[in-house]
């Protein structure tokens, strides 16, 4: 261990502070607080929206604009550029901006007008970034000729954490044992290259004096830059961001070890290997040009809070244009909402609960029209089931509920004939064993293709076998939706292998029915076939497929759910329970699983063997309704993909298959683009309106809720959620440099599940692609924030954003818009009370 005190001087010249137990408490929370201040980025496999400013919603909205802007040169808002083709189309009007201003008491206390927001908007000057020790030390005159020792370094880190993180796409894999700061330390040893590329021929002499441990790098640092303690966390926050994608990526499993009551260091040893190279370059660097970068840097952050406050006051006009570009959309949204609603449905004949998706939402609407005797509901899509589900023959484990929560029960395949009196696990076993065998085989034929020794070889003995998968590229199929779960199992046992639960007493089946019914509003009237509605999308050689399933199942498709949940409720022990407390399912009553494809819109049912013959009868009479259903979304989603929506309905169809098994095609479909709002208000609220696909629609019946807490859940969990979901998209397309993951053809896997590169380096990328929102000559989603619409009492809702902060921070400090149906009209909540929306 180095000893501080004796330890030979940089050739540095700063000042080093006095060391001492405050000091050493001052930089763990420091440090502590810029690793908190990052979001976790969930892996490809498990791909769920994040708001990539999760962790700073405890800020108001535009100071955390300052702060991005400062920290690391990221644009929270809308960019110029967009902003201003939105003035040009007018998208935005002057009655827009006019309604910005008069929403803001600090515009209006500053004197801003219309005129003032356009000049602001012509106007190119941002605030510019604070630059960190290694971008004022990259002075030689030559750096024009290589990449900047920022470029470099991100680089070099991010090559060090794809090796170390890598579990699955690697044959030959590296000792990780020492950690991952030890891990760099030796890279860095034997790579004799990157010394080179940055110019520094004294490298190796620097790499010598570097600690060798994490925690001794950070105060190694800290000493030498001299920087005031209070500064320390912000500068620590921005060196982070210069490998935010790898951050996040540690953040994910900082956040996955917080859920099973642990804790993960790595994100803590990703800061301290990024602090180390400031110090190493030091170590490369002649004193006069050290004592000069450390001059400017002193100089700068000694003024960053009040950089830091000038930049809060010029993004107002930002946030005025912010306000402007919503306004368009709110009024709009505001005049469809209070229509006259429609008149009463006729009695139901069958229930069709989907997910809150905003793809849902034609479905609805289109189901509706042609069946009066429908009635849809909105449920968020892993259908209140917290569970984790384990596919046959395999020890894997993947969680299929939204990433805020963790599993509680678990979910596993059998094998299960509609005639068989019982499982007795002999089937299962045999089965499960056969799948073995074929996925060992289908793992070791992929080997030969990848082992130098064997991949030639290989090839010529396959002969134009090898070359099967190369027409599928050439001429695309028209087949469906791949069931990757079944991969490997023999065909004559697909349909017969079921989702169910395990290791469940009955009383707690009947508990866990009792809660998802009351929920769903189930509680009081059932149908007699009710369908729970999950769904999936539908792509091919897509890195970011798991990102267009089900969001609220961790990025997998809503099958499992589904399917578990209606062979539990017509489980007969489980309808006797639950009759115990007052909720009836009447005996004629079936659930059937059914899933949603997004990219086709064609639905596709479970299990219909262990239906009883009336229930399989109403579900073929449903065909018809269904088939033109998806015909009319089909048609009304074509003009978006490019596609002739007057085309024969068998023609469209087959043309969107094609687009889905297209291993070229960067747009299969466009997910959750354009979504905006997130009603929670019962269908009748809705029933009828077009709201364009651009709206999450949850159920609830406040006469129904008596005590607030199913609004209580619905605000801490779907709201949530949903919030995710749209500041992931709007991060995507303020900053698709920053918080976008860039090119899709240009993305190069990285570790098999855990991200993409643009290339074959640079930082880990995170959010959407650009072509998820864009179409190649303009923006498809606008940078909206969620406005909330809720149906309830203005006490409850209150009530709830007291007791959680959260919602709290989430309301009033700008991450959302939050209304509420009141007597005369539609309400807003500004200023910790409610006002009414007048336009």
């Amino acid at each position: 261990m180095i000893d501080f005190d004796q330890e030979r001087p940089l050739r540095a010249t700063a000042p080093m502070a006095a060391w001492n137990t405050e000091l050493e408490q001052r930089l763990h929370q420091a440090c502590e607080k810029a690793c908190a201040a990052i979001a976790p980025a969930w892996p490809l496999d498990r791909a769920i929206a994040v708001n990539p400013h999760w962790s700073r919603v405890g800020m108001p909205l535009r100071q955390v604009a300052a702060r991005m802007a400062l920290l690391g040169g990221i644009q929270v808002f809308p960019s110029k550029e967009q902003l201003q083709q939105a003035w040009h189309d007018g998208r935005i009007t002057r009655a827009d901006l006019e309604y910005a201003l008069a929403q803001s008491s600090q515009a209006q206390e500053r004197g801003f007008d219309v005129a003032h927001c356009l000049a602001a908007l012509d106007s190119a000057r941002t605030p510019s970034q604070l630059p960190l020790l290694i971008d004022v030390l990259d002075n030689d005159a030559r750096r024009h000729t290589r990449l900047s020792w920022r470029q470099a370094i991100t680089h070099q880190v991010s090559q060090t954490c794809a090796a170390y993180f890598d579990r699955h796409q690697a044959d030959w894999q590296p000792e990780r044992g020492m950690g991952l700061y030890a891990f760099w330390r030796e890279t860095l040893e034997h790579d004799h290259g990157i010394g080179l590329l940055m110019g520094l021929p004294q490298f190796a002499d620097g790499i010598r004096a570097l600690p060798t441990c994490a925690r001794e790098a950070e105060r190694w640092v800290m000493r030498r830059l001299n920087l005031p303690p209070e500064v320390w966390a912000d500068y620590l926050e921005a060196v982070l961001l210069t490998v935010n994608g790898w951050a996040s990526w540690t953040a994910y499993l900082g956040w996955e070890a917080k859920l099973n009551g642990d804790r993960d260091e790595h994100l803590r040893e990703l800061l301290a290997i990024r602090m180390a190279w400031a110090a190493l370059l030091l170590e490369c660097k002649d004193d006069d040009a050290a004592s000069q970068a450390f001059h400017t840097v002193q100089q700068v952050w000694a003024h960053s809070q009040q950089r830091l406050q000038q930049a809060q006051q010029a993004f107002l006009v930002d946030e005025l244009w912010q306000i402007a570009l919503e306004a368009g959309y709110q009024r709009k949204l505001a005049a469809t909402l209070l229509r006259r609603p429609a008149a009463s449905a006729p009695a139901v004949e069958v229930q069709a609960a989907f997910c809150i998706d905003v793809r849902s939402e034609p479905l609805r609407r289109a189901l509706e029209s042609l069946h009066p005797g429908m009635q849809t509901l909105g449920f968020a899509g892993f259908f209140g089931l917290p569970v984790a589900y384990t596919p046959l023959a395999t020890e894997a484990s993947r969680p299929q509920l939204p990433g805020l929560l963790k599993p509680a029960y678990q979910v596993q395949d059998v094998v299960a004939p509609a005639d068989a009196a019982a499982d007795d696990g002999l089937l299962t076993s045999s089965v499960a064993g056969a799948r073995r065998k074929r996925l060992a085989f289908k793992q070791q034929w992929q080997a030969n293709t990848r082992w130098p020794g064997s991949a030639f070889s290989f090839v010529e003995v396959a002969g134009v076998t090898a070359l099967g998968g190369l027409w599928q590229w050439l001429r695309p199929s028209q087949g469906g939706r791949a069931r990757d779960d079944l991969a490997g199992l023999p065909a004559r046992y697909r349909d017969l292998c079921r989702p169910q639960l395990v290791g469940l007493a009955l009383e707690d089946k009947v508990a866990l029915a009792a809660r998802v019914l009351h929920a769903m509003g189930l509680d009081r009237q059932v149908a007699p076939l009710v369908l729970l509605v999950g769904h999936g999308s539908q792509s091919a050689n897509n890195a970011h497929a798991a990102a267009l399933d089900c969001g609220a199942c961790c990025g997998q498709t809503g099958e499992v759910n589904a399917r578990t949940l209606a062979r539990l409720l017509n489980e007969q022990e489980v309808r006797r329970g639950l009759l115990e407390r007052q909720i009836l399912i009447p005996e004629g009553s079936q659930f059937l699983a059914v899933l949603h494809n997004t990219t086709t819109d064609e639905l596709e049912a479970f299990d219909l063997d262990l239906l009883p013959a009336a229930a399989r009868s109403r579900w073929q009479a449903l065909q018809p309704v269904l088939v033109e259903a998806g015909n009319r979304v089909r048609r009304e989603r074509a003009p978006r993909l490019g596609m002739e929506p007057e085309q024969a309905a068998p023609a469209l169809l087959k043309q969107l298959r094609r687009r889905a098994n297209d291993g070229a095609q960067t747009r299969p479909e466009w997910g959750l683009t354009g979504n905006a709002a997130f009603l929670i208000a019962p269908r009748a609220r809705s029933r009828e309106l077009d709201l364009g696909g651009r709206c999450f629609l949850h159920d609830y019946d406040a006469s129904q809720d008596h005590d607030g807490s199913v609004l209580e859940l619905l605000m801490t969990a779907p709201m949530l959620v949903t919030h995710w979901i749209n500041w992931q998209y709007h991060a995507s397309t303020s900053d698709p440099l920053h918080l976008g993951s860039g090119n899709k053809l240009l993305h190069n896997v990285v570790g098999g599940t855990i991200g993409v590169f643009e290339g074959n380096g640079g930082d880990l990328r995170i959010g959407l692609s650009r072509q998820s929102l864009h179409d190649g000559q303009r923006w498809v989603h606008e940078a909206l924030r969620l406005t909330v619409v809720i149906d309830a009492a203005a006490d409850a809702i209150d009530a709830i954003i007291a007791r959680h902060t959260i919602v709290r921070q989430l309301v009033e400090h700008g991450w959302l818009h939050l209304w509420r149906f009141g007597k005369e009209g539609l309400e807003q909540r500004r200023r910790g009370g409610w006002e009414a929306i007048t336009w």
